[in-house]
């Protein structure tokens, strides 16, 4: 009997604690510019959770950069001890770390969850010669200079992607053209004005562009098809890779709160509304908690480095 109050009393603390916490504010720091895959899955997570009372209001910070290492630099100095900052990112600053040799590392912040996945497309402007991936990589292997590819930061998904593909057709990473930009958002003008031969994005930040005809895709990151667009593997390029986005808390917040934030993401993530997104940005739930996500980030690192390494990406 007294271990059941015991319990009974635990349960009723720990929602007393949950309930308490859902009155608080929420800051979502996003390490990138406007209009990128992270701004749009931070925005979206916002509002999921102000929708659901999860939280009392939600505020949103962009600050792009060095691949989201100075947005990461920033919220660590900014968010220590602080439970109502969140930081949302992933692959790529997880890579940009790697690349850059930053001072500052992913797992210096809380790790919370990881919430999706997404495939890589790649685009031409709508008037561009290029109809097919065939199209593109012969010219890349003819004059790989001559082809210049747009797309977020440098060691961004998008540009270890490029690079897996030349290194698939023979062409040595070295040789490529890369454009960088602070994120997909940004390179959206560039791409459709012709400024860049070939851009390379998440599909859900190009899908309203691919749909209104204003950019052409030519293949996706999948293993198989997305929307009638054809995969690399299946025009013959041997490279499937996936992108992957989480969220994090600031560092030194304690076990309790850490476990409430969890709790109010896995919450927030089994929303009518945060699925709904999903299957409108063509993002593919992948929802992994606490100390999960904690090994699965280091795993990350050294996978990343490795790749970064290889391509010759290191600074």
């Amino acid at each position: 009997m007294k271990k059941t109050l015991q319990l009974l009393s635990a349960t009723l603390l720990s929602a007393a604690a949950f309930a308490a916490f859902a009155q608080s504010p929420v800051k979502i720091l996003m390490p990138s510019n406007p209009g990128g895959g992270w701004d749009q899955t931070g925005r979206t997570l916002g509002k999921t959770m102000l929708d659901s009372k999860l939280v009392s209001s939600a505020q949103y910070e962009n600050k792009g950069g060095a691949g989201g290492t100075i947005g990461l630099a920033a919220f660590l100095n900014g968010s220590k001890g602080d439970p109502t900052q969140l930081m949302v990112a992933g692959q790529a600053l997880v890579a940009a770390v790697e690349l850059n040799r930053a001072a500052v590392r992913v797992q210096q912040a809380t790790p919370i969850a990881r919430l999706l996945a997404e495939y890589s497309v790649i685009v031409v402007p709508a008037n561009s010669p290029y109809k097919t991936m065939a199209d593109v990589i012969k010219d890349f292997k003819a004059n790989p200079g001559a082809v210049n590819w747009g797309a977020g930061s440098a060691g961004s998904t998008e540009h270890l992607l490029i690079g897996l593909i030349a290194k698939a057709v023979g062409v040595e990473g070295s040789k490529i053209n890369y454009i960088a930009f602070k994120g997909g958002g940004e390179a959206v003008p560039a791409i459709i004005g012709g400024h860049v031969k070939v851009g390379a994005s998440g599909l859900g930040e190009f899908a309203e562009h691919i749909k209104s005809g204003k950019m052409r895709a030519l293949a996706v990151s999948a293993p198989t098809a997305i929307d009638g667009i054809p995969s690399l593997k299946e025009q013959g390029i041997d490279v499937v890779f996936g992108n992957w986005r989480g969220v994090w808390a600031g560092p030194e917040i304690t076990a309790a709160q850490r476990a409430q934030i969890v709790k109010m993401v896995q919450t927030a993530a089994e929303t009518a509304e945060w699925k709904a997104m999903l299957a409108k940005m063509g993002w593919t739930p992948t929802l992994l908690t606490g100390d999960a996500f904690t090994k699965f980030v280091d795993d990350e690192s050294k996978s990343l480095g490795s790749l970064v390494e290889s391509l010759g990406l290191r600074k």
